[in-house]
This record gives structure tokens, sequence and C-alpha cells, in this order.
């Protein structure tokens, strides 16, 4: 008569000696790596937003409340450009400046485009009012969102939203591919070849 599978186990574990633990040592994780990336990240937080930073000792060209913000980086083609003019582009993010401190609006302002372009979103909306309610200084906001704005890297350009969007009160920004993006890109076209 055959073995059934189980007996043909049993007899194959014979001369088999159990471990006497039962428990894995791992390697220790290279916590200097950890902490060396998490200083990094400290330290690109901390150049962002500088805690001594203060919007009112930057020299500011004072814009009426009612003019248009327009910019566009060296190398930006016309046409993109006019699609960013026009909202041709879908909008992936917005933010809403209104009634903050010019200190937070300007660390807002930061994170948001930087967590953006991390995420590869390339149109975003930023709301920041016309300050009219602002009888000696109106438009102060918009003045500074304007300059910022020039300021960022990963800007590409911005113009005033069209009246749908916010108006004189909004602003659409265009901004850089991620690098991830850009890496994906190029393989995708060197396959191509």
């Amino acid at each position: 008569m055959p073995l059934s599978d189980f007996d043909l186990f049993l007899s194959s574990m014979e001369d088999v000696t159990p471990i006497t633990h039962d428990t894995v040592t791992l390697p220790p994780k290279n916590h200097k790596a950890v902490i060396a990336q998490q200083e990094k990240n400290k330290a690109a937080q901390s150049d962002l937003v500088s805690e001594q930073f203060n919007p009112l000792d930057e020299p500011l060209e004072l814009l009426d409340p009612l003019a248009i913000l327009s910019f566009k980086k060296e190398g930006v083609q016309s046409a993109v450009f006019k699609n960013v003019r026009l909202a041709k582009y879908q909008l992936d993010a917005t933010l809403d400046l209104h009634g903050q401190l010019l200190k937070n609006a300007h660390a807002s302002l930061l994170a948001f485009v930087q967590d953006c372009h991390q995420r590869n979103i390339r149109m975003v909306l930023v709301r920041h009012g016309i300050g009219i309610k602002n009888k000696t200084k109106p438009g102060i906001l918009k003045s500074y969102v304007n300059q910022w704005l020039q300021t960022i890297p990963c800007v590409l350009a911005f113009h005033t939203a069209l009246r749908q969007h916010g108006g004189s009160g909004a602003t659409y920004v265009l901004l850089k591919k991620s690098d991830d993006k850009k890496h994906q890109n190029r393989e995708i076209h060197s396959k191509r070849s």
C-alpha cells in the first residue's frame, strides 16, 4: 500500500533537529541615514520659511487693486503662456490667502507651491483678493503675491485669473514639472527612439 503524503513528510523529517529559538535578529536600521534625511528636510524647510522673515522689510511696488498680474520666465513659450492666461489648463489645486497675515501668507504660499511641485501639480490658482477693504494700503497682499511668485524657482509663469475664477483677486500659476516627472518623460522618449 502506498504511503500518504503525511507519512512521506514524517519519514523525510525523521533526522531533522528542531530549532531551539523562534526569534529572528534583524540587522540594525541605518539610523544615521534616517536622521541625516530628517535634518536635510528641516534645513530645506527653514530655507523656505525663515523665522526672521518680515514681509514688511521687503521693498514693495504697491499695485493697483485691479491691476493685471502677468509674468513668465525666459524660455516659456508664448502659446503656453497664452493657455495659462485663458485658463486652458486644468486647475488642480487652489490656495486661498484671504485674511491671512503677511508672514503667514508668505509661508502658506511657499509651502503650497513646493507641495504642488513635488506632487507634479502643474497648474494652480492662488486667491489673494484685491484688498479694497484696506483704505490705507489697498492691494497689499496682491502686490506681495506678485513679488513672491516671481522669486520661487519652480514658478514658470502666472497671470490674473478670469472672472469665473476670481478675476483680479486671483492668479493662475504654472509650475515646472517635478524632477521625477522629467525623468519619466526622458525614459518614455528614449524608449521610442
